[in-house]
């Protein structure tokens, strides 16, 4: 992560605007605004689905644990005998049109986001950055009763069932000023209207939402990139150990880490980052830890020192059943419609 960007991130963080940005922000506020307004309007149009859709999506920059929610939520609405596919903007990828995603398929090509989501769920997954597209090539392919959009919140072209919207409980949402004077994609309003807001709840969050779930993460077990061997993190307690986090929030990842007990040298990259050997490469021997994200790029780079560490959605089994009601209701409405 070059030096303005982590400047950037922190400013957006902290109490106050980058003020310097704020008429551009306001600019942004318009010109949202009036694009949302035309496809509520019909001005624009929203492209006709087959399928339901379920947008699992955030109003600000950086990670709030979408990718680990919709593995869950696929997870769990598979167990209640739901045919669920997933979509993915694909980012990062080279692709230009639609693609399926296999758990080998290539991040250069269709994104680090959707190797993982396809190697965590086993369902059908599709990449693209026009996410109607990638609803319509799951549905030509799959017969489904729900699709899961990560991410797609300000993608008014599809028509959702649901939304629901996750954000960060320890950076919330920072200074509360749109792009670029501070993290916002949307106005915090947007929250209001939303069907349900997750906060993903780490040791140091403290922001609260009205009527929100809560989504503690667990990252108890380090995976081996080289032969998959899977160890209890806590093996590792007390040992120095090298941390890489391509990821919206490496910091997070890395105190995470140090949490758990081990002796973390963070070494933080720009999101989505193509990792090189060369990122990987320390003197020494101490383990080298990184996020499933980052994994997922490293094919045919690891060593017998490199591991990530699997991050799980854990729930409340009350807020667990609430959060799958909510969504069966809206898909219920959503065929009733």
């Amino acid at each position: 992560m070059d030096a303005f960007s982590g400047r950037l991130l922190r400013t957006w963080y902290s109490r106050y605007p980058v003020w310097f940005f704020i008429p551009f922000a306001w600019l942004f506020w318009l010109l949202s605004g009036l694009r949302q307004a035309l496809y509520t309007l019909g001005v624009l149009g929203i492209a006709p689905l087959r399928s339901p859709v379920v947008v699992v999506g955030n109003i600000s920059v950086g990670g709030t644990g979408k990718t680990p929610f919709t593995v869950w939520l696929a997870t769990a609405l598979t167990g209640k005998g739901h045919k669920v596919g997933i979509v993915t903007r694909g980012y990062g990828g080279a692709s230009s049109r639609p693609m399926l995603v296999t758990p080998d398929s290539d991040t250069q090509l269709v994104g680090d986001e959707a190797v993982l989501l396809a190697r965590r769920t086993g369902l059908p997954v599709a990449s693209a950055a026009d996410r109607p597209a990638a609803v319509e090539l799951l549905a030509s392919r799959y017969t489904l009763d729900v699709i899961l959009s990560d991410d797609g919140l300000q993608h008014y072209r599809m028509p959702r069932a649901m939304e629901i919207v996750l954000l960060d409980g320890e950076r919330g949402l920072g200074n509360r000023w749109l792009l670029p004077a501070g993290p916002l994609r949307e106005t915090e309003h947007r929250l209001e209207t939303v069907d349900l807001v997750v906060i993903k709840r780490t040791g140091t969050a403290r922001f609260t939402w009205p009527d929100a779930f809560y989504m503690p993460l667990t990252v108890a077990t380090a995976v081996s990139l080289a032969d998959g061997k899977r160890v209890p993190l806590s093996e590792f307690t007390g040992q120095a150990v090298h941390a890489v986090a391509g990821i919206g929030n490496p910091e997070q990842f890395f105190s995470t880490l140090g949490q758990a007990g081990l002796q973390v040298k963070g070494h933080p990259l720009p999101d989505h980052a193509v990792l090189q050997a060369a990122d990987l490469d320390f003197p020494g021997t101490a383990p080298v830890f990184m996020t499933e994200k980052d994994a997922v790029k490293c094919r045919g780079m690891a060593l017998t020192r490199h591991w990530y560490v699997e991050a799980a959605a854990d729930f409340a089994p009350a807020d667990q059943e609430a959060i799958l009601a909510r969504v069966e209701q809206a898909l219920a409405a959503w065929c009733v419609h």
